[in-house]
């Protein structure tokens, strides 16, 4: 009669699961159409005051989100604000493309913020 070992099963039950499971690649292409598309920068010279604060004054400091109440967690009015945040905007606005709620900003937008941040996110 032939024994089963259950411990031995269950082993390689985990293993064959851990298998499977730790390699997964995705595309980011294909789940964030456009975020890894190049965009050259030289050719961007984006601003602070005349580029970005216009820009995400009018989609993202609205009322009931980025404006004064912070009804979005967080306040965008000025280059401090905007610029300690960054990291979360370009997650959020360029990458992801899930800000603004109103839907996502236009290819130029998003460069703009994109480059805005790649030159250091300065107060220009």
């Amino acid at each position: 009669m032939l024994r089963i070992n259950r411990s031995r099963i269950y082993i390689s039950l985990f293993i064959a699961v851990a298998f499977t499971q730790g390699c997964y690649y995705d595309k980011e292409e294909l789940l964030y159409p456009g975020s890894s598309t190049p965009v050259d920068c030289t050719t961007i010279n984006a601003k602070f005051a005349a580029d970005v604060l216009p820009l995400i004054s009018s989609k993202c400091a609205t009322s009931g989100c980025h404006d004064a109440t912070a009804s979005g967690g967080l306040i965008f009015q000025n280059h401090a604000q905007i610029s300690g945040a960054k990291d979360r905007i370009n997650i959020r606005a360029v990458v992801e493309k899930s800000m603004p709620e109103a839907g996502p900003l236009q290819p130029s937008e998003i460069n703009i913020i994109r480059c805005w941040i790649e030159s250091g996110a300065p107060n220009n």
